[in-house]
């Protein structure tokens, strides 16, 4: 199994999946959650005229700044996915009830999961990554949506389109565009590659 060679590893976020995306391939993490106000950040953003992309890198750019300030010569990756249809962002849905009315606006329609990530270390980004995998989500009945919510569980109000496409999520679309490791959480591929030429992964 592939180890660190030169320094440690953490993620600043709680994600389970992304951590699940990391520790998969090999690779030994420490979770810490930067407790950013995503919502203010993206008002700001907002405000400030800048795209989907540039906000979700500014999202995964804070949040790893913020935790590499508890982690001194540590490798920190931060994360982060806005889910775009049109020129709309969406955000995690509040409840099942938000997931669902969610869900039925995405129904039939084709939307993109901005997807980006940053390392950083000692105060210093290292590295910046976006991807935009495009989802075409399928034409499912109302009677489907209720039997999905109620199978799925609470555990889809952690993502951000209100499903997990590597589970029960997968039979709400027809087609996906792009990285699938990105829909997960993380250009994983990428930064595996970044990681190997920081001398952190053995090459």
């Amino acid at each position: 199994m592939t180890r660190l060679a030169a320094a440690p590893l953490v993620l600043a976020s709680a994600s389970r999946a992304r951590a699940a995306l990391l520790e998969q391939a090999g690779l030994t993490v420490a979770r810490d959650a930067a407790a950013l106000d995503e919502a203010a950040v993206k008002l700001r953003s907002r405000r400030e005229g800048q795209d989907a992309a540039g906000c979700a890198t500014r999202l995964a750019e804070e949040k790893a700044l913020r935790v590499a300030e508890r982690h001194p010569a540590a490798l920190v990756i931060g994360g982060d996915q806005l889910l775009v249809l049109g020129d709309q962002w969406f955000d995690k849905p509040a409840d099942r009830a938000a997931a669902r009315s969610q869900l039925l606006r995405l129904r039939g329609a084709r939307h993109e999961l901005i997807t980006a990530a940053v390392v950083c270390r000692d105060g210093v980004v290292l590295w910046r990554h976006v991807e935009r995998p495009a989802l075409l989500m399928r034409t499912f009945s109302e009677s489907f949506l209720d039997a999905y919510l109620a199978a799925a569980g609470d555990g889809i109000l952690a993502a951000v389109g209100a499903y997990e496409i590597e589970g029960l999520g997968a039979q709400l679309f027809e087609r996906v565009e792009g990285d699938y490791f990105s829909v997960l959480g993380l250009p994983l591929l990428p930064l595996l590659g970044f990681l190997r030429s920081a001398g952190a992964l053995a090459a």
